[in-house]
């Protein structure tokens, strides 16, 4: 399954990168994918995601704070943000 919604929603209206606070994309363990959009002016962040402990899908807003965290609404998973130094660290050891 791949996350479209948010996709959708910047291409419907024509956002640019100029225009977020926040936009990222990451890939979580077991195939677990989460997607955030947060604009700039606004407090909630727009999250799509695929749980990795259950592979549940969801498309949600939640209140925007770092670190980003959400709760599985299926499972009850804390699916966290990992860090974008903690990944490179992570994928140079591993190499």
């Amino acid at each position: 399954m791949e996350l479209k919604k948010i996709q959708e929603f910047i291409l419907k209206n024509n956002i640019q990168l100029s225009d977020c606070t926040m936009h990222t994309n990451r890939k979580l363990e077991n195939n677990g994918k989460i997607r955030i959009l947060v604009l700039k002016g606004e407090t909630d962040a727009y999250v799509e995601y695929i749980c990795p402990k259950c592979g549940h899908y969801c498309y949600t807003k939640k209140t925007w704070k770092r670190p980003f965290s959400i709760k599985c609404e299926n499972c009850g998973k804390l699916i966290r943000v990992p860090r974008m130094k903690t990944l490179i660290k992570k994928e140079i050891k591993n190499y």
